[in-house]
């Protein structure tokens, strides 16, 4: 078998199992996919948390699926087979050998951003094709200037940026390097780069525009959620734990490396690699270096600077190049005694981590015995609520208010599909029109054993308390407590517009 025919295998093969296993026993979708599902279903330019692709992909992926929400455990997996391709690619580049990518692909495919994570598809896994792709362009340009790959660095960065604004790390990144080495900085005199710049800046205009009128809601809701420091202990441990956090996420990486290397070959491996190892071009490690470390030297700076805690997560695309790093500087497989216990070890590796994700929905629920997202009985609740809203108002379900998880399943299954109200709040779902509100009315929804709704809903209905309440079974067989389920039927004409004072 060639390298590249077992690249596709591999990776194929990889990419059909993280979507074929959690499609075929994942009860209900993952909390970051509902909300997604819940904002797509607004194709807004924008939502609270992130900027629009995920709930765009994820809203596309519903339609042609005939209202279905297994396309996001397929979206994860096409956004791994990309994050592939890309790393076959920049290894070839980098003049590895083909054996050298599909051992690139093995490595990274074993850090953990690509096993448990995947079936939860979020702005963070999809980063993965687009960090990969833009380095992968970045590199063309550098060995071979090329005015359609400046035009499509910046249509791939601004795709980026409608995923997340941590993209900007990566821009940061790209722009740095064109200034610090002067074989890079010629280019800036090209019109290559303003090319680029102007296509990811003409593409962003709509979203611009809709961060202007929504006064910046992304920004605002992660500066809501930051952690500064509160001593200056932080300084200190907020950068070591996301260090050590992403040092762990690649121990797959690391017991792949050693189970190739044995006993023996870690003895002998130093000189042997001394002898053997034939250098790249220094532009190419250069390259691959500062690609590799530079992003992870930013946060850790930046954390150290701020003591702000950054989370562990948004490390899942920072790593692509990492099987790429280990493959070039540990001369792999060429110094490998054993590469076969390698790939058998590398293969476990994924069997164990399909196996949790199999366990998760299967077996979870009868060790845990609490409560779990993807058990949540959500459509029952759904149709039931949009059940008693039409027996008692006569009409449809058109508006859910609650939190994220409770309003958002609602409105991913309910007949219909009710527009989420978040929180009761036009500040954070610019999206509602409160006439339309006014005239069809609003079911608020929350759970747990409280006969009043949450305090942010008790801002606009001071004196609410719930109309009804229902337990619903969750999606398993084990002993799991009830949903409570709780609901209050605000009736046309009677939604609150502005906070009660």
């Amino acid at each position: 078998m060639t390298a590249s025919s077992a690249a596709l295998f591999y990776a194929a093969g990889l990419c059909l199992l993280y979507g074929l296993v959690p499609t075929l026993t994942f009860p209900g979708p993952p909390l970051d996919a509902v909300e997604g599902f819940a904002w797509g279903r607004e194709l807004q330019l924008g939502y609270t948390k992130h900027p629009p692709m995920q709930a765009w992909l994820l809203e596309l992926s519903h339609r042609l699926t005939g209202g279905y929400y297994i396309g996001g455990y397929w979206l994860s997996a096409l956004s791994a087979a990309f994050g592939y391709l890309f790393v076959w690619k920049i290894a070839r580049r980098l003049a590895l050998s083909e054996w050298q990518a599909f051992w690139s692909i093995v490595l990274t495919s074993v850090t953990f951003y690509f096993t448990l994570p995947m079936p939860e598809f979020n702005p963070n896994i999809l980063q993965i094709p687009v960090w990969s792709g833009m380095i992968l362009l970045f590199l063309k340009i550098q060995q071979k200037p090329n005015l359609l790959d400046w035009v499509l660095l910046g249509a791939l960065t601004a795709f980026g940026l409608y995923t997340k604004y941590f993209v900007f790390l990566l821009v940061g990144t790209i722009g740095l390097y064109t200034l610090v080495f002067a074989d890079s900085r010629r280019l800036i005199l090209s019109p290559g780069p303003w090319l680029c710049t102007l296509v990811c800046a003409a593409l962003l205009v709509p979203h611009i525009l809709w961060l202007l009128e929504t006064d910046f809601l992304t920004l605002q809701y992660a500066a809501s959620r930051s952690k500064p420091a509160v001593s200056f202990f932080d300084h200190l441990f907020n950068p070591l734990n996301f260090f050590f956090a992403q040092v762990g996420n690649h121990a797959g990486l690391f017991l792949i490396v050693l189970a190739g290397l044995g006993w023996s070959g870690l003895k002998r491996y130093s000189a042997e690699r001394q002898q053997s190892q034939t250098r790249l071009a220094a532009p190419g490690d250069r390259f691959l270096l500062w690609f590799a470390f530079v992003p992870l030297a930013v946060i850790l700076l930046a954390s150290a600077i701020t003591g702000n805690e950054f989370e562990h997560m948004w490390g899942t695309p920072m790593f692509v190049l990492s099987g790429i790093v280990a493959v070039r500087f540990f001369a792999l497989p060429g110094l490998w005694p054993f590469p076969r216990r390698a790939i058998v070890g590398a293969i476990a590796i994924q069997a164990i981590f399909l196996v949790v994700i199999f366990g998760q929905a299967v077996l979870e629920p009868f060790w845990k015995e609490k409560q779990t997202r993807i058990h949540y009985p959500a459509k029952d609740v759904a149709i039931e609520l949009a059940d008693i809203w039409k027996s008692q108002t006569g009409t449809d379900l058109a508006y859910v208010a609650g939190d994220m998880w409770s309003a958002a399943n609602v409105t991913l299954h309910a007949p219909g599909r009710p527009s989420m109200f978040y929180l009761h709040s036009q500040t954070l779902s610019p999206w509602i029109d409160l006439e339309d509100v006014q005239r069809k009315g609003v079911m608020i929804v929350w759970r747990g054993d409280r006969d009043i709704p949450l305090n942010e809903l008790l801002l606009f209905y001071p004196d609410a308390v719930r109309d009804g309440s229902k337990s619903f079974r969750y999606r398993s067989s084990a002993d799991i407590p009830e949903a409570v389920v709780n609901w209050l039927i605000i009736p046309p004409g009677e939604v609150a517009e502005v906070p009660a004072n």
